[in-house]
Formats: C-alpha cells, structure tokens, sequence
C-alpha cells in the first residue's frame, strides 16, 4: 500500500454526544499507532477538513455521531457513496462554517479536487446533543462507554488497510456492546 490513512474526528464538543468523533480522535492519538496513520481533531472545521482531503490520502477515516435510529452507542462503519460527489448542483456546496455535514464536506473537497478513493465513516448512534438552546458538555454514558471500543475497531480497520494493497471495501460492519457483524 502507499500513501497515508487519516482518522478525522469529527463534532462538537458544545453539543453533547456529538463530540464523538473529537472523543475517539483523543483516544487514538494516545495509542502508538502506524507511522502511515495522521490522527486529526477537526471539531465543526469542514472547511479545514475539506482542504486536507485534497492531500494524498489512500484512505480516510472519518468519525461522528450519526444518528439512524439505532439503540444509542450502537457502532458502525459506513462507505459513503461518492458518486457525484464535487458536481456544481451537488447538495452540499452551502457548507456551514460552523458545523459540520460530513456528506456537505465531501462534496466540497470533491468539487476542488480528486479525493480519496477510500472513505469511510465510523458513526455512533447519539442519546443526545443537550438542551437545545444551552447544549451539554460531555458524552452521554452510552456513548461514553464506546469510545474505546470504536478506537479498537479503528485500529482493526488500519491493521486491515495497511495489509491490503487495494483501498478497502465492501465492508459494513455493525457493532452494538460486544457483538460485531460484518458483511
């Protein structure tokens, strides 16, 4: 394989459980990990987010709480679909300086330049975000009690990139507690 892997946390840390990805990007950046993997805390910067994906990358991983009406701290990996990714009447080219759509940042990226081939998404279904005029600092114990199992996973992911000459894919993985399906 050559090229690089960035993680990219993804969230705000302001607005409960959707500070995960910020959450699991720390945890990541204190293990040793490859020298061919970049760990990045991006917070609501799509716009940096966006720039860097413009660089070489072979595969990216990007981290967030999404929520798809699953039980909360339920762990999945998702491959985006890029088809039409970057086309100028593409949703997403409204991308907001102050939040993050992590499909809006892609577009973006995608609209500027090619992007890696290889994307995935590590998502945590949400409890919540907080109250919604004061939002919640801190996860919600569910997804609090995730965060080391979702670094694990990602650190599988790398082992499985880094051992394949061919960038990943057609794995979904759904993951809830201790129990892991893979398709």
């Amino acid at each position: 394989m050559t090229g690089t892997i960035l993680i990219a946390g993804i969230g705000n840390i302001f607005l409960g459980d959707d500070a995960f990805g910020v959450e699991v990007a720390r945890s990541l950046s204190q293990r040793t990990l490859p020298s061919e993997v970049q760990v990045k805390d991006f917070g609501i910067r799509g716009f940096d987010l966006a720039y860097t994906l413009l660089d070489p990358w072979h595969t990216v991983i990007l981290v967030d709480a999404l929520p798809r009406k699953e039980v909360p701290g339920t762990l999945f990996v998702l491959e985006p679909d890029l088809t039409g990714l970057g086309a100028p009447d593409a949703a997403g080219m409204d991308l907001n300086p102050h939040g993050m759509d992590p499909m809006r940042v892609l577009n973006l990226a995608a609209s500027l330049g090619p992007i890696a081939a290889s994307i995935l998404v590590v998502g945590c279904e949400p409890r919540d975000f907080g109250d919604e005029l004061e939002g919640r600092m801190g996860l919600s114990p569910q997804v609090q009690a995730t965060v080391e199992e979702a670094s694990n996973m990602i650190e599988e992911l790398i082992g499985k990139i880094l051992e394949s000459k061919d960038p990943p894919m057609q794995v979904h993985t759904h993951v809830t507690g201790n129990r892991e399906v893979t398709s």
